[in-house]
Protein backbone atom coordinates (compact mmCIF):
# COMPACT_ATOMS: atom_id res chain seq x y z
CA UNK A 1 0.00 0.00 0.00
CA UNK A 2 1.37 3.42 -0.51
CA UNK A 3 0.53 7.14 0.53
CA UNK A 4 1.40 10.18 -1.29
CA UNK A 5 3.68 8.10 -3.12
CA UNK A 6 5.35 6.32 -0.13
CA UNK A 7 5.49 2.98 0.80
CA UNK A 8 3.51 2.57 4.32
CA UNK A 9 4.49 0.07 6.69
CA UNK A 10 3.17 -1.21 9.77
CA UNK A 11 5.95 -1.76 12.25
CA UNK A 12 8.67 0.43 13.43
CA UNK A 13 12.53 -0.74 13.08
CA UNK A 14 14.45 0.41 16.16
CA UNK A 15 17.88 1.08 15.03
CA UNK A 16 19.12 2.62 18.53
CA UNK A 17 20.37 -1.08 18.98
CA UNK A 18 23.31 -0.91 16.25
CA UNK A 19 24.77 1.44 18.41
CA UNK A 20 24.48 -0.90 21.98
CA UNK A 21 25.05 -4.26 19.51
CA UNK A 22 28.71 -4.69 20.76
CA UNK A 23 27.94 -4.89 24.29
CA UNK A 24 24.77 -6.21 24.52
CA UNK A 25 25.62 -9.00 26.88
CA UNK A 26 27.07 -6.81 29.67
CA UNK A 27 24.36 -4.15 29.20
CA UNK A 28 21.42 -7.14 29.31
CA UNK A 29 23.17 -7.97 32.74
CA UNK A 30 23.44 -3.98 33.75
CA UNK A 31 19.93 -3.21 32.98
CA UNK A 32 18.62 -6.12 34.77
CA UNK A 33 20.12 -5.30 38.14
CA UNK A 34 19.06 -1.85 37.69
CA UNK A 35 15.25 -3.22 36.61
CA UNK A 36 14.99 -5.78 40.01
CA UNK A 37 17.26 -2.42 42.13
CA UNK A 38 14.28 -0.45 41.05
CA UNK A 39 11.86 -2.92 41.40
CA UNK A 40 13.45 -3.44 45.19
CA UNK A 41 13.98 -0.04 46.33
CA UNK A 42 10.59 1.47 44.78
CA UNK A 43 8.33 -1.39 46.03
CA UNK A 44 10.19 -1.00 49.88
CA UNK A 45 9.42 2.93 50.29
CA UNK A 46 5.96 2.46 48.75
CA UNK A 47 5.63 -1.13 51.21
CA UNK A 48 6.66 1.45 54.25
CA UNK A 49 4.66 4.48 53.19
CA UNK A 50 1.55 2.16 53.25
CA UNK A 51 2.18 -0.10 56.25
CA UNK A 52 3.03 3.16 58.70
CA UNK A 53 0.28 4.97 59.88
CA UNK A 54 2.65 8.27 61.04
CA UNK A 55 3.39 8.42 57.33
CA UNK A 56 -0.34 8.61 56.20
CA UNK A 57 0.07 12.35 55.42
CA UNK A 58 -0.83 14.65 52.12
CA UNK A 59 3.17 14.51 51.32
CA UNK A 60 3.72 10.86 51.46
CA UNK A 61 0.63 10.03 49.20
CA UNK A 62 2.37 11.88 46.76
CA UNK A 63 5.73 10.55 47.36
CA UNK A 64 4.00 7.38 47.16
CA UNK A 65 2.11 8.00 43.77
CA UNK A 66 5.51 9.01 42.06
CA UNK A 67 7.21 6.08 43.26
CA UNK A 68 4.19 4.04 41.90
CA UNK A 69 4.21 5.82 38.52
CA UNK A 70 8.12 5.01 38.63
CA UNK A 71 7.70 1.24 39.26
CA UNK A 72 5.06 1.60 36.32
CA UNK A 73 7.44 2.86 33.80
CA UNK A 74 10.10 0.82 34.78
CA UNK A 75 7.62 -1.98 34.09
CA UNK A 76 7.03 -0.70 30.86
CA UNK A 77 10.43 -0.28 29.45
CA UNK A 78 12.95 -2.64 31.32
CA UNK A 79 11.36 -5.90 30.21
CA UNK A 80 11.13 -5.12 26.66
CA UNK A 81 14.65 -3.65 26.86
CA UNK A 82 15.99 -6.69 28.31
CA UNK A 83 14.51 -8.98 25.76
CA UNK A 84 15.43 -6.67 22.84
CA UNK A 85 18.88 -6.74 24.23
CA UNK A 86 18.76 -10.32 23.62
CA UNK A 87 17.41 -10.89 20.37
CA UNK A 88 18.85 -7.85 18.68
CA UNK A 89 22.13 -9.70 17.36
CA UNK A 90 22.16 -7.92 13.99
CA UNK A 91 21.34 -4.58 16.19
CA UNK A 92 17.72 -3.80 14.79
CA UNK A 93 14.55 -4.78 16.93
CA UNK A 94 11.19 -4.27 14.53
CA UNK A 95 8.35 -4.10 16.97
CA UNK A 96 4.62 -4.03 15.75
CA UNK A 97 2.94 -0.58 15.43
CA UNK A 98 0.29 -1.65 18.22
CA UNK A 99 2.72 -2.77 20.77
CA UNK A 100 5.15 0.61 19.77
CA UNK A 101 1.80 2.91 20.53
CA UNK A 102 1.14 0.79 23.47
CA UNK A 103 4.85 1.61 24.97
CA UNK A 104 4.45 5.52 23.50
CA UNK A 105 0.84 5.95 25.74
CA UNK A 106 2.61 4.87 29.25
CA UNK A 107 5.89 6.45 28.88
CA UNK A 108 3.82 9.60 27.50
CA UNK A 109 0.90 9.98 30.28
CA UNK A 110 3.28 8.46 33.31
CA UNK A 111 5.37 11.11 32.24
CA UNK A 112 2.91 13.58 32.45
CA UNK A 113 1.69 12.44 35.45
CA UNK A 114 4.47 12.54 37.56
CA UNK A 115 5.24 16.55 36.40
CA UNK A 116 1.65 16.88 37.63
CA UNK A 117 2.26 15.00 41.34
CA UNK A 118 5.54 16.95 41.32
CA UNK A 119 3.31 20.07 41.29
CA UNK A 120 0.93 18.98 43.82
CA UNK A 121 3.36 18.13 45.84
CA UNK A 122 4.64 21.46 45.49
CA UNK A 123 1.51 22.95 46.35
CA UNK A 124 0.91 20.68 49.51
CA UNK A 125 4.51 22.29 50.76
CA UNK A 126 3.66 25.42 49.70
CA UNK A 127 0.42 25.73 51.90
CA UNK A 128 2.33 23.28 54.89
CA UNK A 129 4.99 25.80 55.16
CA UNK A 130 3.43 29.50 53.90
CA UNK A 131 -0.04 28.90 55.71
CA UNK A 132 0.49 26.32 58.20
CA UNK A 133 -2.98 27.27 60.17
CA UNK A 134 -4.89 26.88 57.67
CA UNK A 135 -3.41 23.60 56.37
CA UNK A 136 -5.64 21.08 57.70
CA UNK A 137 -8.61 22.86 56.20
CA UNK A 138 -7.35 23.33 53.01
CA UNK A 139 -5.60 19.73 52.19
CA UNK A 140 -8.43 17.21 53.08
CA UNK A 141 -8.27 13.76 52.39
CA UNK A 142 -10.72 14.10 50.17
CA UNK A 143 -9.17 16.75 48.52
CA UNK A 144 -5.88 14.85 48.45
CA UNK A 145 -7.55 12.01 46.82
CA UNK A 146 -9.35 14.57 44.02
CA UNK A 147 -5.86 16.17 43.40
CA UNK A 148 -4.53 12.61 42.96
CA UNK A 149 -7.23 11.53 40.39
CA UNK A 150 -6.48 14.95 38.17
CA UNK A 151 -2.92 14.28 37.77
CA UNK A 152 -3.39 10.53 36.86
CA UNK A 153 -6.71 10.79 34.67
CA UNK A 154 -5.70 14.13 33.10
CA UNK A 155 -2.48 12.16 31.27
CA UNK A 156 -3.85 9.01 30.66
CA UNK A 157 -6.95 10.74 28.44
CA UNK A 158 -4.33 13.37 26.84
CA UNK A 159 -1.94 10.19 26.00
CA UNK A 160 -4.94 8.40 25.29
CA UNK A 161 -5.68 11.25 22.41
CA UNK A 162 -2.47 11.23 21.37
CA UNK A 163 -2.46 7.88 20.71
CA UNK A 164 -5.79 7.75 18.94
CA UNK A 165 -4.14 10.42 16.41
CA UNK A 166 -1.03 9.01 15.95
CA UNK A 167 -2.79 5.10 15.58
CA UNK A 168 -4.51 7.19 12.62
CA UNK A 169 -1.26 8.31 10.66
CA UNK A 170 0.17 5.91 8.03
CA UNK A 171 3.95 5.30 8.41
CA UNK A 172 6.14 6.42 5.58
CA UNK A 173 9.49 6.06 7.01
CA UNK A 174 10.62 2.67 9.24
CA UNK A 175 13.64 3.63 11.53
CA UNK A 176 13.25 5.26 14.85
CA UNK A 177 16.70 6.10 16.04
CA UNK A 178 15.88 4.91 19.81
CA UNK A 179 15.73 1.83 21.69
CA UNK A 180 11.80 2.11 22.76
CA UNK A 181 8.89 3.88 21.39
CA UNK A 182 7.28 7.66 22.21
CA UNK A 183 4.65 9.16 20.64
CA UNK A 184 6.59 12.07 19.02
CA UNK A 185 9.07 9.79 17.27
CA UNK A 186 5.90 7.56 15.71
CA UNK A 187 4.85 11.03 14.12
CA UNK A 188 7.51 11.93 12.75
CA UNK A 189 7.81 8.36 10.91
CA UNK A 190 4.42 9.56 9.09
CA UNK A 191 3.46 10.69 5.68
CA UNK A 192 2.59 14.12 6.76
CA UNK A 193 -0.42 16.31 5.81
CA UNK A 194 -3.14 17.77 8.30
CA UNK A 195 -3.20 14.68 10.34
CA UNK A 196 0.31 14.48 11.05
CA UNK A 197 -0.05 18.42 11.94
CA UNK A 198 -2.75 18.03 13.70
CA UNK A 199 -1.10 15.43 16.15
CA UNK A 200 1.58 17.38 16.32
CA UNK A 201 -0.33 20.60 17.38
CA UNK A 202 -2.48 18.25 19.93
CA UNK A 203 0.56 16.36 21.17
CA UNK A 204 2.39 20.47 21.90
CA UNK A 205 -0.41 21.55 23.81
CA UNK A 206 -0.77 17.97 26.06
CA UNK A 207 2.76 18.60 26.44
CA UNK A 208 1.84 22.23 27.62
CA UNK A 209 -0.36 21.58 30.26
CA UNK A 210 0.63 18.42 32.08
CA UNK A 211 4.64 18.97 31.41
CA UNK A 212 4.83 22.86 30.83
CA UNK A 213 2.04 24.41 33.55
CA UNK A 214 3.00 22.09 36.03
CA UNK A 215 6.86 23.36 35.68
CA UNK A 216 5.94 27.12 36.27
CA UNK A 217 3.89 26.22 39.27
CA UNK A 218 6.39 23.94 40.84
CA UNK A 219 9.13 26.90 40.03
CA UNK A 220 6.83 29.46 41.32
CA UNK A 221 5.69 26.97 44.38
CA UNK A 222 9.13 26.59 46.08
CA UNK A 223 10.25 30.35 45.28
CA UNK A 224 7.56 31.80 47.59
CA UNK A 225 8.49 28.91 49.97
CA UNK A 226 12.24 30.34 49.76
CA UNK A 227 11.22 34.05 50.14
CA UNK A 228 8.80 33.06 53.24
CA UNK A 229 12.18 31.55 54.44
CA UNK A 230 14.15 34.18 53.92
CA UNK A 231 11.61 36.45 56.56
CA UNK A 232 11.75 33.59 59.46
CA UNK A 233 14.07 32.10 61.78
CA UNK A 234 17.24 29.86 60.96
CA UNK A 235 15.87 26.96 62.53
CA UNK A 236 12.28 27.26 60.32
CA UNK A 237 13.83 28.13 57.32
CA UNK A 238 16.64 24.77 57.89
CA UNK A 239 13.50 22.80 58.84
CA UNK A 240 11.23 23.92 55.94
CA UNK A 241 13.93 23.34 53.01
CA UNK A 242 15.18 19.92 54.28
CA UNK A 243 11.83 18.69 53.46
CA UNK A 244 11.67 20.37 49.81
CA UNK A 245 14.71 18.91 48.87
CA UNK A 246 14.06 15.46 48.27
CA UNK A 247 11.09 16.87 45.96
CA UNK A 248 13.34 20.25 44.38
CA UNK A 249 16.12 17.18 43.65
CA UNK A 250 13.35 14.67 41.63
CA UNK A 251 11.68 17.47 40.16
CA UNK A 252 15.04 18.62 38.79
CA UNK A 253 16.04 15.28 37.55
CA UNK A 254 13.10 14.62 35.62
CA UNK A 255 13.13 17.97 34.26
CA UNK A 256 17.25 18.02 32.79
CA UNK A 257 16.02 14.59 31.61
CA UNK A 258 12.98 15.81 29.72
CA UNK A 259 15.25 19.37 28.61
CA UNK A 260 18.28 17.26 27.28
CA UNK A 261 15.31 14.90 25.34
CA UNK A 262 13.38 17.87 23.73
CA UNK A 263 17.09 19.52 22.77
CA UNK A 264 18.18 16.34 20.92
CA UNK A 265 14.58 16.21 19.23
CA UNK A 266 15.49 19.42 17.64
CA UNK A 267 19.35 18.65 16.61
CA UNK A 268 18.99 15.31 15.82
CA UNK A 269 15.57 14.42 14.38
CA UNK A 270 15.50 10.67 13.07
CA UNK A 271 19.39 10.81 12.28
CA UNK A 272 21.61 8.20 13.92
CA UNK A 273 23.70 9.53 16.54
CA UNK A 274 24.81 7.36 19.30
CA UNK A 275 24.42 10.74 21.73
CA UNK A 276 20.51 10.33 20.88
CA UNK A 277 20.35 6.98 21.76
CA UNK A 278 22.59 7.62 24.64
CA UNK A 279 20.51 9.90 26.15
CA UNK A 280 17.03 8.21 25.07
CA UNK A 281 18.07 5.35 27.73
CA UNK A 282 19.38 7.91 30.27
CA UNK A 283 15.68 9.91 29.92
CA UNK A 284 14.47 6.04 31.56
CA UNK A 285 17.57 5.33 33.39
CA UNK A 286 18.00 7.84 35.89
CA UNK A 287 14.88 9.09 37.50
CA UNK A 288 13.88 5.66 37.84
CA UNK A 289 16.95 4.83 39.63
CA UNK A 290 17.43 7.81 41.49
CA UNK A 291 13.77 8.62 42.22
CA UNK A 292 13.37 6.01 45.07
CA UNK A 293 16.82 6.52 46.25
CA UNK A 294 16.26 10.31 47.25
CA UNK A 295 12.85 9.62 48.70
CA UNK A 296 14.49 6.79 50.42
CA UNK A 297 17.57 8.52 51.93
CA UNK A 298 16.52 11.92 52.23
CA UNK A 299 13.08 11.79 53.68
CA UNK A 300 13.87 11.65 57.40
CA UNK A 301 10.65 10.10 58.38
CA UNK A 302 11.49 7.47 55.19
CA UNK A 303 15.08 6.45 56.08
CA UNK A 304 13.92 5.62 59.91
CA UNK A 305 11.66 3.07 58.91
CA UNK A 306 14.08 1.97 55.63
CA UNK A 307 16.56 0.89 58.48
CA UNK A 308 14.65 -0.29 61.23
CA UNK A 309 13.02 -2.74 58.70
CA UNK A 310 16.32 -3.53 57.57
CA UNK A 311 18.04 -4.25 60.07
CA UNK A 312 15.19 -6.48 61.42
CA UNK A 313 15.34 -8.06 58.41
CA UNK A 314 19.28 -8.82 59.01
CA UNK A 315 18.80 -9.68 62.93
CA UNK A 316 16.05 -12.73 61.97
Amino acid sequence: MTSAGFNVTSSVTLVGFSSLSGHSSLLFFVFLLLYLFVLFSDSLVIYIICSQRALHRPMFAFVASVLLNSLIVSTVFYPKLLSDLLLSGAGLVQVSRTLCLCQGFFVSSLGGSSYMLLSAMAFDRYLSICHPMHYAVLVTPAKVVLMLLLCWMLPLIGGGVTTLLASRLPLCRAQLNRVYCIIYSIVSLSCGGAEAQLSGIFGQLIRAVVIFLPTAFVLYSYARILFICLRRSRSFSSKALQTCLPHLLVFFNNSISVCLDLLLRRLQSNRESNSTVITSILMMLVPTVLNPVVYGLKLKEVFTHVKRLLRCRRDS
